[in-house]
């Protein structure tokens, strides 16, 4: 079985969170899809990196997260989503990725 990296789970999640609640017009959907890749990218930070580096990638999902909605009011909903996105990414590779 080939293993995602945690990045691609985490900026995956972000962005198909946001796309299934637009496109289903359902914020709870979008909601299910943001917190399933979650816990599966914290799974695999924990398991990558320890509970430590995990606690703090997780924040800064959830961060991301909050933090696209404002974001979004000053450059639109698409780039603020693949901007925090992005930068949960980066963060995921540099700190649980980059080790294995």
């Amino acid at each position: 079985m080939v293993k995602v990296p945690s990045a691609v789970v985490a900026a995956g999640g972000l962005v198909g969170g946001y796309g299934v609640a637009r496109w289903s017009r359902r914020r709870q959907l979008g909601g299910a899809v943001l917190a399933l890749a979650g816990a599966a990218a914290a799974r695999q930070w924990r398991e990558q990196a320890g509970g430590k580096a995990a606690g703090a990638l997780t924040a800064a999902y959830v961060a991301a997260f909050a933090g696209s909605h404002p974001l979004a009011r000053k450059v639109g909903a698409w780039p603020a989503v693949f901007g925090v996105a992005g930068a949960v990414a980066l963060a995921s590779w540099a700190v649980a990725d980059r080790r294995g």
